[in-house]
């Protein structure tokens, strides 16, 4: 059944193929339908293909599509990967993706131009089944670079808006940037050691001594392309402003696959990794800040989405921390958690805004826990998951790779110790003041409250089972159960990092980061809910630190001004004075010549039969004089 791995990422191509040409002669509950199918046929088959390798133990195996690059000694096949890493992402990319296309037929039902949609999300899901299927760094590029043409397009769907266009290119230039590195490391890679493909470059790569010069340039260059697709520092604004995007999408890009695109490079490349501590060490370093940079800007935000995208930011950064210190195993199983729970919060979100008739602003809602009450006990499960509240599925991933940072550098635990109690404040007052208290809405949106429909509803509450009950393939080591997530993946790690702690010191942690969430779960409760304090509905309210947290610290001010307006000054210098001052006049000044002579000139035809009779009689005599002269 392994040779049949190419009919994953071919049932999403044909459902974009066929959606893409009928386009709007599909009502959208059949367009969506299309869409749903060709994603769960994937599914089904990914599903398939797992459970062959789980209970056969099959080896890596290649599968040759065609030859597809061959220049010189340069060979490079269009062939999948099929292991236990890349089956583990199939079945996340193609299980999430399919119940957020299902939730996608209920909130676009309004929508006119739904086949696009459909037909967009259907070709990003075979361009991250791509991306995760290559058997070489070309192939994943390929897909690499599919899933940021599709995140513009997706980003941008509702192109009649200027601040939505604005956001898809700021992604799509954002992710070119990190895209340039990729790609040099991919040069590089191939420089070093004449080949692209997985096994031939880590079988190569084994040989070298750690640290050496070359791969740690490489894994520079690679960390560099995770850095723009998995939106770290300081190539992450792009992500809280795709949220422009329709909120299926933000579950989709933003919280279940692209995103963790850069995750799932650096983990294949493991074995690179390994052999450049400095370059780990830099990965940790990056992910480390921008977990706590990301989580203390959630503080301050308003907008449902916002909060969650800088949610993403920050959990982003404990897996690159995860990755930093060696922990390749666990920062995958926290990808696979995190997809589950920040999928269900982005369509608990999106249930919101569908009820509120298009408010995202948690400061207008409230109390909303009676008239949506399957969004509201799912969204609790989404936060009690996300805040690592024993026994959802963030508790078990999040609690691992604190105790795998607690044995490697006690500062570095410290801190995300810190940030993991910011997570649980911004995400317990996102609750609180969304299902809580009084409605702070209109009238209008008042009438207009009512649970979604069963389209919507039943994603969120597979989702919700699974934030639920998946943390449990990951039990900690002082339970003495077998770890299935990281048993699975051994084969695929190349030298495991000795991240253990005693039984007293792991159950200090756990024991720790449950009683601080509590407590902080305490202490929102009483200050949104029982003291009612709102946040500030005018800027102006905000002082201090405060204003810049809402502010986001100014990064996009300082991008602007160091970067943006430089870079348009330079454009509108190049346009008015080189542009038009000099190339067009070289230009329009050769047209004006060649008019001046071709007007003098065109004198000398008259059509008068005697002037030409009298042109050719002095032309005689001239050349009669000249050759009387000589």
């Amino acid at each position: 059944m392994i040779q049949l791995a190419w009919l994953i990422p071919l049932f999403p191509l044909l459902g974009f193929l066929v959606i893409g040409m009928l386009n709007k002669r599909l009502p959208v509950s059949l367009s969506g339908a299309i869409a749903s199918l060709s994603v769960f046929l994937s599914f089904v088959v990914s599903v398939i293909i797992f459970n062959e390798i789980h209970q056969v133990g099959s080896v890596p195996e290649r599968i040759l599509m065609f030859d597809w690059i061959n220049v010189g000694d340069l060979n490079i096949p269009f062939s999948f990967l099929i292991d236990r890493l890349s089956v583990i992402m199939l079945l996340v990319i193609t299980g999430v993706g399919f119940l957020i296309h299902v939730y996608s037929i209920g909130y676009m039902q309004h929508e006119q131009d739904h086949s696009r949609f459909f037909s967009y999300l259907n070709l990003f899901i075979f361009f991250m089944l791509l991306l995760v299927l290559g058997a070489n760094y070309i192939v994943m590029f390929a897909g690499w670079e599919g899933v940021g043409l599709c995140s513009y397009l997706l980003i941008g769907f509702w192109f009649k808006y200027t601040e939505y266009n604005n956001a898809a290119k700021k992604a799509f230039i954002m992710n070119r940037i990190g895209d340039l590195g990729f790609l040099l490391g991919i040069f590089l890679i191939y420089t070093t050691f004449g080949s692209v493909s997985y096994q031939e470059v880590f079988n190569a790569a084994k040989g070298f001594p750690d640290g050496d010069a070359a791969i740690t340039a490489i894994t520079l260059l690679l960390f560099v392309g995770a850095m723009g697709k998995s939106a770290q520092i300081p190539l992450y604004t792009w992500l809280p402003d795709a949220m422009a995007g329709p909120t299926p999408v933000s579950a989709l890009i933003h919280a279940a696959t692209m995103v963790t695109a850069g995750i799932y490079m650096v983990i294949r490349s493991n074995v690179l990794y390994t052999l450049a501590p400095y370059s780990s060490e830099i990965v940790a370093i990056v992910g480390l800040v921008t977990a706590v940079f990301a989580a203390t800007i959630g503080l301050k935000q308003n907008d449902i989405k916002k909060v969650l995208a800088y949610s993403t930011v920050s959990q982003l950064g404990y897996m690159f921390v995860a990755l930093g210190v060696g922990a390749y195993d666990t920062a995958l199983f926290h990808v696979v958690m995190h997809a589950f729970f920040k999928a269900l919060l982005f369509l608990g979100a999106g249930s919101v805004i569908h009820a509120m008739s298009g408010e995202q602003d948690i400061r207008y809602m409230g109390g909303l826990k009676k008239k949506l009450p399957i969004t509201h006990i799912t969204f609790l499960i989404g936060t009690l998951a996300i805040a690592g509240v024993f026994p959802f599925a963030g508790f078990f991933s999040k609690d691992e790779i604190l105790s795998k940072v607690y044995a490697f550098s006690p500062f570095m635990f410290v801190v995300l110790m810190f940030t993991s109690a910011l997570t649980a404040i911004y995400m317990f007052r996102l609750y609180w003041l969304t299902f809580y208290g009084s409605f702070r809405g209109t009238e209008q949106q008042r009438t207009h409250l009512h649970e979604s429909p069963s389209s919507m509803t039943m994603p969120l509450i597979i989702l919700a089972l699974l934030s639920t009950i998946g943390g449990f393939l990951g039990m900690p080591e002082v339970f003495h159960v077998p770890h299935y997530f990281s048993e699975f993946l051994s084969s695929i790690i190349y030298r495991k990092a000795e991240l253990t702690l005693p039984e007293s010191s792991e159950l200090m942690v756990m024991g720790g980061s449950l009683t601080m969430v509590v407590l902080i779960i305490i202490m929102t409760y009483n200050h949104y809910v029982k003291k009612a304090v709102m946040p500030e509905t005018n800027e102006g309210e905000l002082r201090g630190f405060q204003k810049v947290l809402s502010h986001k610290y100014y990064i996009d001010e300082i991008y602007s001004a160091l970067i943006t307006k430089p870079i348009d000054w330079l454009a509108s210098f190049s346009y008015k004075r080189i542009e038009l001052g000099v190339i067009d006049r070289i230009v329009n000044g050769s047209g004006y010549i060649l008019n001046g002579i071709s007007s003098l000139l065109r004198y000398v035809q008259t059509g008068s039969i005697g002037t030409y009779v009298f042109g050719m009689v002095i032309g005689i005599i001239l050349l009669v004089a000249l050759t009387m002269i000589h």
